[in-house]
């Protein structure tokens, strides 16, 4: 009896415990989003990944932002201007803004922030693209005065703004000196946005409350990680629920609010569901089929452009991602405000033409092996459709299923034929091409190899006018769409499933989970 009793008081301290890691629906101010795995640590732009940067980017604001068409807006910045000679941005700081320990913001502080960052103590991951071993190097920060804040660069950068306001390199978020013990070592965030950290529980949840002093740039909606940004709830907990089968039962439970990331083979289910909603948005990132040029038989442009229109791309990508994204056969994402009418041009399914390229090219049946991996459900299912529609027009395809280590290391010594293979988002188109473009005997992961190609890239990276990047921007495309050095099928999609008593969230291109301007009502 007495064993019994000592489980049963066990049993009722775990559940307590569990009660008070998981606030009810009845708290009106919580809001609970699953994260699919632990931080890393709440130092912006150190020791990250995705999920680090999603919660700490909640805590600490950079000068600029991503909007949500990928453009850059103000946000600690009122301005921002740019030299005749565009080596000198010059940032005009909106005023009444404060850290969360009260202190006001000033340009000082932002000085401060820029020399921590370039320290390499700090070890912050984007250092090499402002040190000088990247396009360009920042020779000096200065603050003239309380409100005016000036980088001066070592030569035209066309892509400094869009480096500053990378989520990766935290925004390259301001932070207020007591971020830093007097030693020197990190302590926690103390930032300007619209949440401050409150708790870290390792392996449990992160704890977050609202910054009442929070100065909020414009009223009105979200847009990425600009626009307005007002805290309505008084706390967040970002819940620690590696499973995605755990995550959608605590949904479906009532225990979580938010899981941003449900797999698309759930969507049905949710849709179904009178107490949920779900948001969806199309991504950044690249869904491809990549095609080594420097195969013997891959090396035939007619070959690869056979390959592409024996592609149905609509098909694929209704198929593999339940209906829920578009196919793009463009490097420029479809949220990119760079992706105009040009980049709706793509290729054309036409069997018989590819038959026919075939021909010309001198294919004789020799087998094609497709790499592919099963980590990633949707790349596996767009491997096992394009198998099928190249054999269709007699392309003697087979498919070799791999670990992902395994084919990321074919990827990156350019050891395949063809692989299906998906990218991370890049915010900018430049450095969309920039992760497939390249000389192949300097870095073998480099899919378009093309010297002419590559000038044009090099000068989207220096050209600043909007007007101009687009010009090169749309000639990518038609030299992309003609050489085919490998087939872009769709950008990413992130669906987020919510209960209805939240109002105000929605899933983003940036494919992160933001707690501000989100309501959580009985």
């Amino acid at each position: 009896m007495r064993l019994k009793a000592k489980h049963l008081l066990a049993g009722c301290v775990s559940a307590l415990m569990t009660a008070s890691a998981l606030p009810t629906l009845a708290q009106q101010s919580a809001l609970r989003i699953a994260l699919n795995a632990d931080i890393r640590g709440t130092n912006p732009g150190v020791n990250r990944d995705d999920n680090t940067d999603a919660v700490v980017l909640h805590a600490v604001e950079g000068l600029v932002a991503y909007g949500e068409d990928t453009s850059i807006q103000p946000l600690l910045a009122e301005s921002v201007t740019v030299s005749e000679d565009r080596r000198s941005y010059v940032f005009k700081l909106r005023k009444g803004i404060k850290f969360h320990n009260g202190a006001d913001l000033t340009a000082g502080d932002v000085a401060w922030s820029w020399n921590r960052y370039m320290d390499p103590k700090t070890e912050w991951r984007c250092l090499a693209d402002f040190d000088g071993r990247g396009r360009s190097k920042v020779e000096a920060v200065e603050a003239p005065d309380p409100q005016t804040v000036v980088f001066r660069l070592s030569n035209q950068d066309a892509l400094f703004l869009a480096s500053l306001a990378r989520t990766d390199c935290a925004m390259t978020g301001i932070i207020h000196k007591d971020s830093v013990k007097a030693d020197g070592t990190w302590d926690k965030p103390i930032g300007t946005g619209p949440f401050k950290l409150a708790e870290w529980r390792r392996g449990e949840f992160v704890k977050l409350t609202k910054f009442d002093g929070y100065a909020n740039r414009a009223e009105g909606k979200p847009n990425g990680y600009a626009g307005s940004k007002r805290p309505l709830v008084d706390e967040v907990r970002f819940l620690v629920i590696p499973d995605d089968a755990a995550a959608k039962a605590a949904l479906l439970r009532g225990d979580v609010d938010i899981v941003p990331d449900v797999a698309n083979t759930d969507v049905k289910e949710i849709k179904a569901n009178p107490n949920l909603g779900l948001s969806i948005a199309q991504n950044a990132g690249l869904s491809t089929l990549l095609m080594q040029t420097r195969d013997p038989l891959l090396s035939n442009v007619k070959m690869r452009q056979a390959i592409a229109a024996a592609l149905d791309t609509p098909q694929i990508v209704q198929a593999v991602t339940e209906g829920l994204a578009k196919h793009n056969n463009s490097i420029v994402p479809m949220s990119s405000s760079y992706h105009t009418a040009a980049h709706d041009q793509g290729y054309k399914y036409d069997p018989e033409t590819a038959k026919k390229l075939l021909q010309e090219a001198g294919y004789k049946g020799e087998p094609v092996v497709i790499l592919t991996n099963k980590r990633y459900p949707q790349t596996f299912s767009s491997s096992v459709i394009i198998q099928a529609m190249l054999q269709a027009v007699g392309i003697n395809a087979n498919l070799e299923v791999l670990e992902w280590a395994t084919q990321l290391d074919r990827y990156s010594k350019g050891n395949y034929q063809i692989m299906a293979f998906p990218y991370s988002a890049r915010l900018d188109p430049s450095l969309s091409y920039e992760s497939v473009m390249g000389p192949k005997d300097k870095q073998p992961r480099k899919v378009w190899d093309n010297p002419e190609a590559q000038a044009l890239l090099d000068k989207s990276m220096i050209v600043s006018d909007k007007a101009e990047r687009q010009k090169i921007f749309d000639e990518l495309q038609r030299r992309f769409l003609t050489e085919v050095p490998f087939v872009m099928l769709y950008n990413g999609v992130d669906t987020s499933a919510y209960h209805k008593n939240v109002q105000g969230y929605t899933a983003s291109v940036l494919s992160k989970p933001r707690a501000w301007e989100v309501r959580v009502t009985n």
